[in-house]
């Protein structure tokens, strides 16, 4: 038998050797291969692929690089965002968002300014999980972006450092242009328990996009306070279903009892998913007077309704 060509090399050596092969096919195969080998040592190599002259390639490299991390990775991946070719960039920002050593983080904040707006939105969203302290300036000032993308991805840096003096640059948001940064914002808003934060939420309720609605009785549910109650039992007739199963759910987390006689109604809803949250709502609350109403769900066409109301029902006190 003839010696193997490859034995005086390692694994992730003998595979890179097929990164100079002709035949860009091979090339690909090649790097499919040393991300398969989880070895570090294959990162420089697949940074090179980055660069390959073949575009199916260099998506590859940009694809495997999600799993690697660190400054090496990110370096190459901010090259991928780069790329003339729409499929790359795409595959670089897909696993750039895969990124969660902190050292990754300036290679990425380079590129915050950067000409193009899906570069700067996929560097930001990059950024956003490594919770860097200096990606808050460079991303407050992204707020200002001309592209909506760009604002989003940047409200979600912020709202990741959940800090208290970013609470102005967030709430000037909720008032944006463009529904989904306005979704963004109050869903960033969460962690807030300013009551200053706290209104601007509540009052996004009665946003005119259902989207930031829906958000807005999601949240208003995590802060814990009873002065918005009269907001999401407003929002329970709301004419999309999923603002009103929200509200639902929220009132419920809140234990609102005052809300008991609008959550009675919602029992007879339409929606299978609306009487049952209006059910688990009531079972959160553990409203005696909601008894007989509940008592008639566990007879609901819906077997999950009829489940939660039996439910509910246990938790209400004996009689």
């Amino acid at each position: 038998m003839g010696a193997d060509p490859f034995e005086a090399f390692g694994e992730v050596e003998a595979i890179a050797l097929r990164l100079a092969d002709a035949d860009c096919e091979v090339r690909r195969l090649a790097v499919i291969g040393l991300a398969e080998t989880a070895d570090e040592t294959a990162l420089p190599y697949l940074a090179a692929a980055i660069e390959d002259s073949a575009s199916t390639v260099r998506r590859q490299a940009a694809l495997s690089l999600a799993d690697f991390d660190g400054r090496a990775a990110a370096e190459a991946l901010a090259r991928g965002l780069q790329d003339v070719d729409p499929a790359v960039a795409s595959a670089a920002a897909a696993s750039v968002a895969e990124l969660k050593q902190p050292d990754a983080g300036p290679p990425l904040l380079a590129l915050v300014g950067h000409v193009d707006p899906r570069v700067r939105e996929a560097a930001l969203r990059g950024v956003k999980a490594l919770r860097l302290l200096d990606a808050l300036a460079p991303a407050i000032a992204a707020l200002q972006d001309p592209d909506p993308a760009v604002r989003v991805q940047a409200v979600g840096v912020i709202g990741y450092l959940k800090r208290d003096d970013t609470l102005p640059a967030l709430i000037g948001r909720v008032r944006d242009a463009r529904p989904e940064v306005r979704v963004a914002a109050v869903g960033a808003l969460a962690f807030a328990s300013r009551p200053v934060a706290v209104e601007a939420v509540a009052g996004a309720i009665s946003d005119d996009d259902w989207r930031v609605r829906c958000v807005a009785a999601e949240t208003v549910g995590k802060f814990g306070r009873d002065a918005e109650i009269p907001a999401l039992i407003a929002a329970l007739r709301d004419e999309y279903w999923q603002v009103r199963q929200q509200a639902l759910r929220s009132l419920g987390k809140l234990t609102a009892r005052r809300a008991v006689p609008a959550i009675l109604v919602a029992l007879d809803e339409p929606l299978p998913a609306l009487r049952k949250e209006a059910a688990a709502a009531l079972g959160e609350i553990q409203a005696p007077e909601a008894r007989a109403a509940l008592d008639a769900r566990t007879g609901d066409p819906d077997p999950d309704v009829r489940k939660t109301a039996r439910w509910a029902l246990g938790r209400l006190p004996p009689v």
